[in-house]
């Protein structure tokens, strides 16, 4: 089963990418990067996309049992070392106001920590990389 996203360069630093379902993502780079930072930069885009994925079994617990997510917030922190840029740890900690369940803070971060993006890191995909010519229209 394909799920093929297609990307464009709609014009200075911006990529765009169609998703199957029909959203498009945009990116540009910052100005600092030559960019004019219209949209998230692709890397931003990549640890939101786990940011959010643990949001989202967050959200799901809680609404699986009934559990009011009001004044609930993720936050994650990204650790680089400043020799080499590499981003070397990703913190997510789950903000839970004083009326969220005692029974049920433990296993509202298990939950977190089962997000299929934090999985796919655990054991990544290869990712293959090629050329092809563009057909003339």
């Amino acid at each position: 089963m394909s799920h093929d996203i297609h990307v464009t360069f709609p014009g200075g630093k911006r990529v765009d990418a169609a998703l199957p379902a029909g959203h498009v993502v945009r990116t540009d780079q910052s100005p600092a990067n030559g960019g004019a930072g219209s949209a998230p930069e692709p890397f931003e885009l990549f640890l939101s996309s786990l940011a959010t994925c643990a949001g989202i079994y967050v959200l799901g617990f809680c609404q699986a049992r009934g559990i009011p997510t009001e004044g609930i917030e993720l936050t994650q922190r990204h650790d680089v070392d400043p020799a080499t840029g590499h981003l070397k740890r990703v913190a997510i900690e789950i903000l839970l106001p004083p009326s969220f369940p005692e029974k049920y803070r433990e296993a509202v971060i298990q939950s977190a920590a089962r997000c299929k993006v934090k999985r796919l890191l655990a054991d990544p995909p290869e990712i293959a990389v090629s050329a092809g010519v563009v057909a003339e229209h």
